[in-house]
């Protein structure tokens, strides 16, 4: 009796442990196969774009007067800069547009004669953008007025207010990706989850044209461009 008492004992925990091991491969087995899904994912990047128009232009203007007289040199160099002001009244910018910003005089001796050289250096700043190319494009009218403006004197154009499309422009560029993600899961048969993980690049501001910005040739129309590289979870 004490025999057949111990033999159904050892067969139900036989039943319990086999019910066990069952259950623990069932779980690990659930477990492992929600791992491998957690882990499918695809990476995509996303563009935004936007064309912009400067909202600030500066003008660095550098000119000289060459003789061998200083106070001759400085009277004509004194003559350009007022010519400077008056060419910049004619088209309206206010006089506190133009400011100086530095000065040089450079004195040697050739042959015995003292030669003499003074720079002047001012800088136009504005936000009137239509006002500032038009100083650009009118600018042979400083040559008739005897200022002839050094090489790298050119306007530069800014766009200022990139903060204010950043949110925008990130929420466009992670939409872009999103698309970009579903038709890759599309193609493989599966759908797109939650972002895994995101990775949002660097701002840029080109011309938007293409033209050069070496300041001769810069121009106010910007284009405005970020890409994001997003990690999708694979459904």
């Amino acid at each position: 009796m004490a025999l057949e008492l111990r033999d159904k004992v050892l067969l139900g925990s036989a039943a319990l442990l086999a019910l066990g091991v069952m259950s623990g491969g069932y779980l690990l087995g659930d477990g492992l196969k929600r791992a491998r899904a957690a882990d499918r994912s695809v990476t995509v990047r996303g563009l935004a774009e936007k064309d912009v128009t400067a909202d600030l232009a500066t003008w660095s203007i550098s000119y000289s007067a060459t003789g061998f007289d200083l106070p001759t040199v400085r009277a004509e160099i004194d003559n350009n800069t007022r010519e400077l002001k008056a060419y910049f009244a004619s088209l309206g910018f206010k006089p506190d547009a133009l400011t100086p910003v530095g000065a040089g005089v450079n004195q040697y001796l050739n042959n015995g004669v003292n030669n003499i050289t003074i720079t002047q250096r001012m800088l136009l700043r504005t936000t009137d953008i239509a006002r500032a190319q038009r100083a650009v494009a009118q600018q042979f009218d400083l040559v008739r007025r005897g200022v002839t403006l050094q090489e790298g004197s050119g306007m530069r154009y800014s766009f200022t207010k990139l903060n204010d499309l950043k949110p925008p422009m990130v929420a466009a560029a992670t939409k872009d990706a999103r698309n970009a993600a579903e038709q890759f899961a599309k193609d493989s048969g599966t759908s797109v989850g939650g972002i895994k993980s995101a990775t949002q690049g660097y701002f840029s501001i080109d011309a938007r044209d293409g033209e050069g910005g070496d300041g001769s040739s810069d121009t106010p129309y910007k284009k405005v461009r970020v890409v994001t590289t997003v990690d999708f979870y694979l459904k």
